[in-house]
């Protein structure tokens, strides 16, 4: 088991050598998200209703009812296997795919996040996962390619690209949040938050959103909005606890400013939303 001092975490900018890490890491923290997202798009009525019609054509067709019920859901995962790339990416960004070199343009000159744990902190770690980390991370080394890129070319894809801000403990990756690079004046958006499976539970999420929430404070940011995938009931509780309300849930809002605000979620197969909108007004 492993036990965390949260004031030993170090909250700042994802660097170039930190990519490799922090996809590994939003893999491992998607895994199971995609065959998630599948199941909840093949159980919308219109779409079992196309099923329905797909099957009952190629029953014609073929001999075995049960080929005829197998070949149209059997193509149409195959279909969505390709054309979600982002349930194992980074959902609610507002590109196609995420930018991880743009989003290290400079990250050195940005100062680290604000961390209120302060003082003393022990990482107690089993030591043979401390093992099991070290030689992924050698093996990261052996993978890892640098890459020249044009200076004018970086300083543009830095503008819109999105931010990716790490939670570093002694030159490991914890988790990570993501913000978005659109932006509308007076808002954030978040749109991936991954912790590393044995650290969770011991507040590192929590501490990583409301950093990142007190940022926006001080950059005069007025709301912050976080994508959730549709079937994550731990994420939507996750956010609910830290004062976020489901878009739509008018608690204390006008409905007038709840249309002009509201926030277009991630769109799949067929048009229907694969990720549910939080809304935080600072």
């Amino acid at each position: 088991m492993v036990r965390l001092d949260l004031g030993n975490v170090v909250l700042r900018r994802m660097k170039e050598e930190d990519v490799e890490a922090v996809k590994a890491l939003i893999k491992e923290g998607c895994e199971g998200t995609e065959n998630r997202l599948i199941l909840h798009l093949l159980t919308r009525p219109l779409a079992l209703l196309m099923l329905a019609t797909l099957s009952s054509v190629l029953r014609f067709l073929v001999h075995s009812f049960i080929v005829a019920l197998l070949i149209p859901v059997f193509l149409c995962i195959v279909y969505l296997k390709l054309t979600i790339p982002r349930s194992t990416g980074i959902l609610g960004s507002t590109r196609p795919y995420w930018d991880y070199l743009g989003s290290c343009y400079h990250a050195g000159s940005e100062p680290d996040l604000p961390n209120p744990h302060a003082g003393k902190a022990k990482l107690l770690i089993n030591q043979d996962k401390a093992k099991r980390r070290k030689k992924a991370k050698e093996q990261e080394r052996g993978k890892t390619k640098e890459e020249k890129v044009d200076e004018d070319d970086l300083k543009e894809r830095a503008r819109v690209a999105g931010e990716v801000w790490v939670a570093d403990c002694e030159d490991e990756v914890l988790g990570c949040v993501a913000r978005d690079g659109w932006s509308r004046d007076g808002v954030y958006r978040i749109c991936r938050l991954v912790v590393q499976s044995w650290y969770r539970r011991e507040g590192l999420g929590r501490l990583l959103v409301q950093s990142l929430e007190a940022k926006a404070r001080q950059s005069g940011i007025a709301r912050v909005y976080a994508h959730v995938p549709f079937p994550s009931k731990v994420g939507e509780a996750f956010f609910r606890k830290l004062g976020y309300r489901l878009q739509g849930e008018t608690a204390g809002v006008q409905d007038e400013e709840e249309e002009d605000d509201y926030e277009e979620p991630e769109k799949g197969w067929l048009g229907f939303p694969v990720t549910k909108v939080f809304v935080k007004d600072l």
